[in-house]
């Protein structure tokens, strides 16, 4: 049989290092990219704290990273990881730039949720004396939550994609499993399997996701 030598605890460990790069990412992604996009949006053109500069220059790194494709982000940056991370390999040496590529995705995915509510809601909230913290906690977040939530199961699944990229420079996980067994050992079954595993993944964050909002629409 074509899967009779497969090693499977070896797929299993990738598995864990994919879903431990995933999540690991995943946190720092919105620990950076809520914020950013929270200042993107009220520094914008007619926000609270419009301002021209700040916008300009945030947005125009935030656009740089965006256009960087993954492979050369992961290349460039190796001797950045390794300062950050303390080594460019393995699932510690990935989360720096899955983070680096996904956070400022995930900003812009943030600024535009924001961009789409009521006008009137910050409106009503400056007429009540709020200031712009007290908007944003009390007011914007909160009525984008089911936008924002949705944005976070986006960006999970592009971090999944990215996460199997990383293994071209020894990041480990399912992707680093893909090329050296699938690939250079021409082992057509670990290619498969490890395809396989990536596409159950993404459709479980996809179906979790869409449960989520739907639930979170209701409310």
């Amino acid at each position: 049989m074509i899967f009779a030598n497969m090693d499977w605890a070896l797929i299993g460990e990738a598995t864990i290092d994919t879903l431990l790069m995933t999540g690991f990412s995943l946190l720092f992604t919105i620990l950076i990219g809520l914020p950013l996009g929270i200042i993107l949006f009220l520094t914008s053109k007619n926000q609270m704290l419009e301002n021209g500069p700040v916008y300009q220059v945030l947005s125009f790194v935030v656009n740089v990273l965006r256009s960087v494709p993954f492979l050369i982000l992961l290349i460039v940056m190796i001797p950045l990881t390794r300062v950050l991370a303390g080594t460019s390999l393995g699932v510690q040496g990935a989360v720096p730039p899955l983070v680096a590529s996904a956070a400022p995705f995930f900003a812009r995915l943030v600024e535009n949720v924001l961009r789409e509510l009521d006008p009137g809601v910050s409106e009503a909230c400056r007429a009540m004396g709020a200031n712009s913290r007290q908007t944003v906690l009390w007011a914007l977040v909160p009525e984008a939550t089911t936008g924002i939530v949705a944005a976070m199961i986006v960006t999970a699944i592009a971090l999944v994609g990215y996460s199997a990229m990383s293994g071209v420079i020894g990041g480990g996980g399912l992707g680093d499993l893909a090329l050296r067994f699938g690939y250079q050992r021409y082992q057509t079954d670990v290619m498969v399997v490890t395809v396989v595993i990536l596409v159950v993944m993404v459709q479980l964050l996809q179906v979790f996701g869409d449960r989520l909002v739907a639930r979170l629409n209701r409310k």
